[in-house]
C-alpha cells in the first residue's frame, strides 16, 4: 500500500551514467557512477532519515536491478534529493579509501 507520508528515492535518480531523459534528477556534477542500494541506504542514515530500503526495477528501466529508499517527507524534495546525492559522494569515497587500504568502516566515536 502506498505511503503517502514519504518520498521515494531511486538509485536512477543519482547514476552518473544515465541521461536527465533516462530517469536521472540531479545534475552530473552531483550523479555518482552506478551507485549502490548499500550507498543509498548509508547516505540516508548519515542525513537521519530513517530509509527503508526496496530492492525493486525502476519503472522506465525494466531489464536492470535497481531499487529505492523511502525517507519521511520534509518538504522540498529537490533539496533534499540534492543534500542525498552530495552525502552518496561522501560515502562513496570512504568506501574506496577504506577498501585501498584494506580497513574496514568504524562505527561510532573511536575510543582512545
Amino acid at each position: 500500500m502506498k505511503d503517502y507520508g514519504r518520498y521515494i528515492f531511486w538509485l536512477d535518480y543519482f547514476d552518473s551514467e544515465l541521461k536527465r531523459s533516462e530517469g536521472r534528477r540531479v545534475p552530473l556534477s552531483a550523479a555518482t557512477r552506478a551507485p549502490a542500494l548499500a550507498e543509498l541506504s548509508e547516505a540516508c542514515r548519515r542525513l537521519n532519515l530513517q530509509p527503508q530500503l526496496q530492492p525493486a526495477r525502476h519503472p522506465s528501466r525494466p531489464g536492470k536491478e535497481s531499487g529505492y529508499a523511502s525517507v519521511p517527507k520534509s518538504p522540498p524534495k529537490h533539496a533534499l534529493l540534492l543534500k542525498i546525492a552530495k552525502e552518496l559522494s561522501t560515502v562513496r569515497g570512504i568506501n574506496q579509501r577504506h577498501q585501498a587500504h584494506g580497513t574496514k568502516k568504524q562505527r561510532g566515536p573511536v575510543k582512545v
